[in-house]
């Protein structure tokens, strides 16, 4: 369990460590922190702002700068991501995860372990990824997945990343465990697409959990109810 601190000045400014639960948008964890520190603090404003969006889906480390800290906020966001990621093979959703129901299966019995090892060498280091259509990724002014809820088609423009590592974890087909370390701007979503395309199977993310941001790990992250229910502010 991770510890609190003696004393907090979020005006001054402070990184905040959270473990993101299901179904959380990253805003939400911003804006429920935000409100709980401005009614415990007594006061109506205070800065707050999450360096790295984790989607609804996914779970783990969200970092949360308050104050002054929120210069830090690119910094933190340039470094080193870690997530561990479970893949289904052997089937496809338009969304790449469980937003969205399968809309595709294909024989998987060709799949082996030293086959995805194989395969997952050709996706590590510098490497082009498309995001996915449903992403946040701006197209004319509109988010993709605006388009993609819509049933409108939308091209999104390859981009750069850098995979350092990536590791089976564990290997029970249909699911194969992985874990990613990645650089800034790396949709493991997509990640998941690429392998099963690789494979010549399809897949997609069922689950997916970011175990680290940097120097800041999942160990020393903090529930966003059990911190604010416990955590003790001095407004003398």
């Amino acid at each position: 369990m991770p510890r609190f601190k003696n004393k907090y000045d979020f005006s001054a400014g402070e990184i905040l460590l959270f473990d993101k639960g299901l179904n959380w948008t990253s805003f939400d964890v911003v804006n429920k922190v935000r409100y709980e520190l401005c009614q415990k603090l007594g006061i109506k404003k205070l800065k707050v702002g999450h360096a790295g969006t984790l989607d609804p889906l996914a779970t783990g480390v969200i970092v949360l700068c308050t104050g002054r800290a929120t210069k830090k906020i690119e910094s933190i966001q340039a470094t080193e991501k870690e997530y561990v990621a479970t893949l289904k093979i052997g089937a496809t959703t338009p969304s790449f995860d469980l937003e969205t129901e399968e809309d595709s299966r294909t024989d998987y019995a060709h799949v082996t372990k030293a086959l995805v090892n194989e395969v997952l060498q050709d996706f590590t280091g510098e490497i082009e990824q498309v995001p996915p259509v449903f992403s946040a990724v701006k197209v004319k002014g509109k988010r993709a997945f605006d388009y993609a809820r819509n049933g409108e088609e939308v091209k999104l423009r390859p981009k750069k990343i850098v995979i350092h590592k990536v590791e089976i974890e564990e290997f029970e087909l249909p699911f194969i465990k992985l874990r990613i370390t990645c650089g800034k701007g790396t949709y493991i979503r997509a990640f998941a697409r690429d392998i099963g395309e690789a494979l010549q199977c399809g897949a997609y993310l069922t689950a997916l959990e970011r175990t680290r941001v940097g120097e800041y790990k999942i160990s020393d992250a903090f529930k966003v109810e059990y911190f604010l229910e416990n955590i003790q502010i001095d407004v003398s």
